[in-house]
């Protein structure tokens, strides 16, 4: 196995930028020979008309080029901000919801609610009068958290937490059995 080879499995698997001392670390070698090779590396990612490169702004990663990113997002489901993931808490937790009931609640959920939208962890339906929309969760919402069921299971899952509160229990993933609510 060559070095580069090497390195490029070590870029693989991480999900972080690494140092030059770091994989060189990792590998048992001279930080001169992998700073070597990883130059070599680079270009050969750069010199193919390949979908991946290996960034070197803050240490070396090996990643999708930002021209494909459309393809990884619809593959890869990115983090929610903490923001949108609380409009989407309280989306789930009191479906169906008016939208103009949810601005009430939260103040920039309009971004929120075209966010989620986009990214199809809700649904919206105008409502009987058709002044307002009423959202709710969508099937890939329980899949981006690998749920089984639907939002209903979630609420379950608060209640869980609530009760045991109330009670004065402290409570922790491991003290609340969710298996019948989550998958494995």
């Amino acid at each position: 196995m060559s070095l580069k080879s090497r390195i490029e499995a070590v870029l693989f698997i991480t999900a972080q930028a690494l140092e030059v001392k770091d994989i060189a670390e990792i590998l048992k070698e001279e930080e001169t020979d992998v700073e070597e090779a990883l130059l070599e590396l680079i270009m050969d990612y750069s010199s193919r008309e390949g979908a991946l490169e290996i960034d070197d702004e803050n240490g070396y990663i090996l990643q999708v080029k930002q021209d494909y990113m459309d393809i990884v997002e619809q593959l890869c489901p990115v983090e929610l901000k903490p923001a949108v993931l609380k409009t989407l808490t309280v989306i789930a937790l009191k479906e169906p919801i008016r939208q103009s009931y949810l601005k009430e609640l939260r103040s920039n959920a309009y971004e929120h609610v075209q966010e989620l939208l986009k990214m199809g962890l809700i649904s919206r339906h105008r409502d009987k009068n058709g002044r307002s929309f009423n959202l709710r969760t969508t099937p890939k919402f329980a899949e981006y958290f690998k749920l089984k069921g639907d939002a209903k299971t979630l609420a379950k899952i608060m209640d869980l937490e609530k009760q045991a509160r109330e009670n004065d229990e402290e409570v922790s993933a491991e003290d609340l059995d969710l298996s019948e609510f989550v998958e494995e």
